[in-house]
């Protein structure tokens, strides 16, 4: 109860865990509560290009698809996208990260190179590039975000691992001839787990922007996905006249990036306790 209170005077966390429920609930039950999902892919070209409306109150695209509806679908597919990538991104990052923090020698030197090497990298500039490599579409996306994002986690989890390492309890575990595979699993893991929670929901906002970008640039979702970096994209062309295009996908991009923004920051407020204090 005592976090619960914490986290509610929280105004700023609180409001975006409000837009990620609301994007949550929209994801499940926006198909059919909200909208019908087969206005997302089918065209309709005698209501092509026209501006926000009673009938359509995102507008229409170039081929006549309600905008509204395209956003609303295109919320349950960037939650997918976003949420794949960070559990395959943990599945990989996390272990690596205790294996080398809580190691010395050349295992856990290769593997913190390897990791230093990708992030040398801008993300988005690697992630391009795979996708280019592994063929346009959202599968090679979704790979090319996994493959690019693990080691975020890797770094976060060998610092805290190392921290961890040196606590009496570990000593005391090793000193009674514990396996170092139930050390890991069983005590390590637990104390990282906040700071590996912080890091997935703010991840989750970071791929859904990148995710975008991915779809903007051609390399990712492909028509007639309703995703919202490409609705940007098709929707470039007819600027300025037909604003809606762009507009409305953009402003749901922004508004769930800063939703899991929002909610990262303040589960990390609430996790790190020399934040608390400089309160």
């Amino acid at each position: 109860m005592l976090i619960l209170r914490k986290f509610l005077r929280d105004t700023p966390a609180v409001l975006g865990l409000l837009i990620v429920a609301l994007a949550i609930l929209i994801a499940f039950f926006g198909d059919p509560l909200i909208v019908d999902g087969a206005q997302a892919v089918i065209p309709d070209l005698r209501s092509r290009l026209q501006p926000p409306s009673w009938e359509h109150p995102f507008g229409t695209d170039n081929l006549g698809r309600d905008i509204f509806t395209r956003v609303v679908m295109g919320t349950g597919a960037a939650l997918t996208v976003s949420t794949t990538v960070v559990v395959a991104a943990m599945a990989i990052g996390v272990p690596l990260g205790l294996i080398a923090g809580y190691t010395s020698g050349f295992v856990s030197e290769a593997v913190m190179r390897v990791t230093d090497v990708f992030l040398a990298v801008p993300q988005l500039i690697l992630a391009i590039a795979l996708a280019q490599v592994l063929g346009r579409g959202l599968e090679a996306a979704v790979v090319a975000l996994a493959a690019t994002y693990w080691p975020f986690f890797t770094r976060t989890v060998y610092a805290e691992t190392r921290r961890v390492r040196t606590l009496l309890f570990v000593e005391a575990l090793e000193g009674l001839g514990a396996k170092r595979m139930r050390i890991l699993a069983m005590h390590v893991l637990p104390n990282v787990a906040a700071p590996i929670i912080v890091r997935a929901t703010i991840g989750m906002g970071f791929i859904i922007l990148t995710s975008a970008v991915l779809g903007f640039l051609g390399v990712g979702a492909t028509p007639p996905d309703p995703d919202w970096g490409l609705a940007i994209s098709e929707g470039r062309n007819y600027m300025p006249g037909a604003w809606w295009m762009t507009t409305f996908p953009g402003l749901a991009i922004l508004a769930l990036v800063l939703g899991f923004n929002l909610l990262g920051d303040g589960m990390r407020d609430l996790v790190d306790p020399r934040l608390r204090r400089s309160r």
